[in-house]
């Protein structure tokens, strides 16, 4: 269980007005209804290339509106996630890093027509030679509503029938290039065999017209997937073991080429993705360049930047500014403000997080949470569900009462706690930068 799982969308209803408590989102109408506007635009591709800021307190809910725009967005529009400092932990240069992570977020939706066979299995005779050889041979019968044909079976396709256990009544489909077979289901003329078959059995129609059909195919991938299968000697692999290392730069721009060229003839589309930047607040001055020109590019993602901080300074700079970000980029950008939670929402997502992390609760230990959560940190009183749930445990008791949550705050000192203890005793630790100002 993530700090985010109970998240399941933005919680909007169909005229993007944010309901009080929906989808595990609780509060921040404003900011969700401004997130829901910016996704319906991401969805109906008329907005790209440009930025957006969540800019609010910690705990005021950032990560989980952009974690909800996540959701809501589904898998064929690409979503990735980076936080700030990971640019600076990377093998590869910031600006490589950060290249990688916009073309990452660039989705190419390509469309091939593709020949399959479709029908319902008649029957199957597979014919096992006499000498004893392993080279089998057989005849397929496959039939629609109009005709009925019979196919010549190798040896491959005999063995990806018995894999998917193919019998009679099941409709299938033939992919012809690959020979890729895929059950769709049992035929509804064999429904009356149901006694011998499982529940999970799912019952088709048996296909129209004629057997041997050209369908289209829709591939999502994302450029960066493209740049890498194209940049290393072994290929796709490169994906999986992760060495996808520096790309150079002549060949994004013939991968760009060419995929001009497929969407001026119709065989794809850019599909304008999200890339969400954590605590923006940790690039440098030279990243923030880099942004400001990446922005301006015709292929280029829409960009979340998320940061807590106040007037700051800029990283790699001694200037001020807001969020610590340069004044030319924040002109960039659309600002979302989040605000501090009420005590009822306080409340509410106490309920919610104690219903993801499966814990029985009283409702007076739930109004001492609430209470720990407005005076120290929302963060904090999430961080003691599952620890007070232990302690309820340990005590053999079927829900976390008033006790547990005091013995919970009594071993663990939230931030406020933490720094006055530091500051009352600052001369006994080592290095203290208060007591040596006191003794000056």
């Amino acid at each position: 269980i993530g700090a985010h799982s109970h998240i399941r969308g933005l919680g909007l209803d169909d005229s993007l007005e944010a309901r009080a408590n929906s989808q595990g989102l609780v509060g921040q109408r404003s900011a969700r209804k401004a997130a829901g506007v910016i996704l319906e635009m991401i969805k109906q591709g008329k907005i790209a290339g440009r930025a957006i800021l969540l800019a609010g307190q910690p705990g005021t809910g950032k990560t989980a509106i952009a974690m909800g725009m996540a959701q809501a967005l589904g898998t064929d529009t690409p979503f990735t996630m980076l936080a700030a400092s990971e640019l600076f932990s990377m093998e590869m240069s910031k600006t490589e890093a950060l290249t990688q992570a916009f073309r990452r977020s660039i989705g190419v939706r390509i469309k091939e027509e593709a020949e399959i066979i479709e029908g319902e299995v008649v029957e199957i005779q597979i014919e096992r030679p006499t000498d004893g050889s392993a080279n089998k041979t057989g005849k397929i019968t496959l039939k629609t509503t109009d005709m009925e044909a019979i196919y010549d079976l190798g040896q491959k396709m005999i063995e990806a029938l018995s894999k998917e256990k193919i019998t009679a009544g099941d409709v299938i489909t033939i992919d012809k290039a690959s020979g890729r077979i895929t059950k769709l289901g049992r035929s509804f003329t064999r429904s009356h065999d149901y006694d011998a078959m499982g529940p999970m059995t799912r019952f088709v129609q048996c296909p129209e017209d004629e057997l041997e059909k050209r369908k289209e195919v829709v591939h999502t991938v994302s450029l960066h997937e493209i740049d890498v299968i194209n940049s290393r000697s072994h290929g796709f692999l490169a994906l999986f073991a992760g060495d996808t290392g520096e790309i150079k730069p002549e060949i994004r721009e013939q991968i760009d080429t060419k995929v001009s060229e497929w969407r001026s003839e119709g065989k794809a589309d850019i599909v304008p993705g999200v890339l969400f930047i954590d605590e923006v607040h940790m690039l440098d001055i030279e990243c923030f360049s880099f942004l400001n020109r990446a922005l301006e590019n015709e292929l280029s993602p829409i960009l979340i930047l998320a940061t807590n901080r106040g007037i700051t300074n800029i990283r790699g700079t001694s200037y001020k500014s807001p969020h610590g970000v340069p004044i030319d980029l924040l002109d960039r950008l659309l600002i979302i403000p989040t605000k501090p939670y009420t005590k009822k929402e306080v409340s509410q997502i106490l309920t919610i997080r104690c219903e993801e992390e499966d814990v029985e609760i009283t409702e007076k230990a739930r109004d001492l949470l609430t209470k720990i959560g407005m005076t120290s940190s929302l963060r904090y009183a999430i961080h003691m569900i599952t620890i007070a749930n232990l302690v309820a445990v340990k005590r053999r008791a079927s829900c976390v009462d008033v006790p547990d949550i005091k013995k919970v705050y009594g071993l663990f000192d939230d931030v406020k706690r933490s720094a006055s203890y530091l500051k009352e005793y600052e001369q006994d630790f080592m290095f203290s930068e208060g007591a040596e100002e006191e003794e000056e």
